[in-house]
């Protein structure tokens, strides 16, 4: 069973989706990609909220590649969404297997069976379309993941198969991680509408 609980956040972003006309996917990156081809570090931060050290981090443990003249390029900020998207929910070496089972190596393009700026819009476009199903459950998303993926062209043997097995678990931890929140926010207004209850810890 699927819980839809609608993010009002660009998915792996600090940005409300109505304050970018709702744009996610695709479409929100280029948005983010308007003016240059390249973004700075500084304007991941302000998107992502993610700081330098973190980025830092990911990228010397190869899960993140060095940006080119200090620019990353709209699949590296795509990539580094997606693993911002997970990070609540998933431990970071399981987010770090997900990736490279999709697209292998982060500075070895040959080996990707999809751009990380595709398989970004094919995951916001999954969640949008499981946000407005009558029914969602997982034999729902799994025909969503499907319909949505219908265009992708399979570069090498079994990478549809990879790629619909990648977009489930995401969609899914994405999905745990937005009602985690949402457990989280009804324990706090609990809690401040109930000061009197003593802390028996």
């Amino acid at each position: 069973m699927i819980l839809r609980i609608e993010d009002p956040m660009v998915p792996g972003t600090k940005l409300r989706k109505a304050d970018v006309d709702n744009a996610t996917g695709k479409e929100f990156l280029r948005k983010v990609f308007f003016v240059s081809d390249g973004v700075m570090l500084t304007q991941i931060r302000e998107v992502s909220g993610i700081d330098g050290s973190t980025l830092q981090n990911w990228t010397q443990r190869g899960w993140v590649a060095n940006a080119k003249l200090r620019k990353y390029n709209i699949d590296q900020v795509a990539h580094i969404l997606i693993i911002n998207m997970l990070r609540s929910c998933m431990q970071l070496d399981r987010i770090a297997f997900l990736v490279r089972y999709i697209n292998g190596s982060v500075v070895d393009r040959s080996d990707d069976i999809i751009p990380d700026a595709d398989l970004y819009d094919y995951i916001c476009r999954t969640i949008e379309k499981l946000n407005h199903a009558e029914i969602a459950d997982e034999g729902k998303l799994r025909a969503i993941i499907r319909e949505v993926t219908a265009d992708y062209k399979e570069k090498i043997e079994g990478a549809t198969l990879r790629l619909h097995n990648a977009l489930e678990i995401i969609v899914l931890a994405y999905c745990a991680a937005q009602i985690r929140r949402v457990s989280g926010e009804l324990v706090d207004r609990l809690m401040q509408e109930n000061p009197d209850v003593i802390d028996l810890a």
